[in-house]
């Protein structure tokens, strides 16, 4: 018989009740700290925390981005990441942004690895707290960089 802890259900309960999925059992995070540590390591960096649309024991989802816990030992050339996306880690979390849009930011602090693997010539614009642009990168790119501060970015 399996049984279900209780901080297992508490956390199903509570993604259910805030609308997203939860894909987790019991035997996947026996305690339910990790589906929520992942997820509150998201919403620290993510101004506005967008609503996520799946969470699991290894991943958040939202609508054009995909976040998980990132290597301890990893470079930009180490740094998987699929074609059309642009990929970057900040404080130990990968972020793997799919979708065209402007993503607010919040505590882009350290630095990190990333790689710009949309489509040739695709520009990644990283903008300062005014607005103005910081800096960018043309697909196909990789290396590291400074987030502080960065406040937004827009990966095409």
């Amino acid at each position: 018989m399996n049984l279900i802890k209780p901080a297992a259900l508490l956390v199903a309960a509570t993604a259910l009740a805030a609308g997203s999925t939860v894909a987790a059992t019991a035997a996947d995070d026996p305690d339910g700290t990790r589906v929520t540590g992942l997820q509150q390591k998201a919403e620290q960096v993510l101004a506005d925390s967008p609503k996520p649309l799946r969470v699991t024991v290894d991943a958040v989802e939202y609508r054009g981005l995909t976040v998980t816990d990132a290597p301890k030992t990893l470079g930009a050339r180490d740094l998987a990441c699929d074609y059309g996306h642009l990929c970057m880690i900040v404080k130990g979390t990968k972020f793997d942004f799919y979708k065209c849009q402007t993503w607010n930011l919040t505590n882009w602090t350290g630095d990190g690895p990333f790689t710009n693997n949309q489509t040739p010539g695709t520009v990644a614009k990283f903008f300062n707290k005014d607005g103005s642009v910081r800096w960018t990168s043309r697909a196909y790119d990789a290396g590291t960089a400074t987030w502080d501060p960065i406040w937004s970015l827009r990966p095409c």
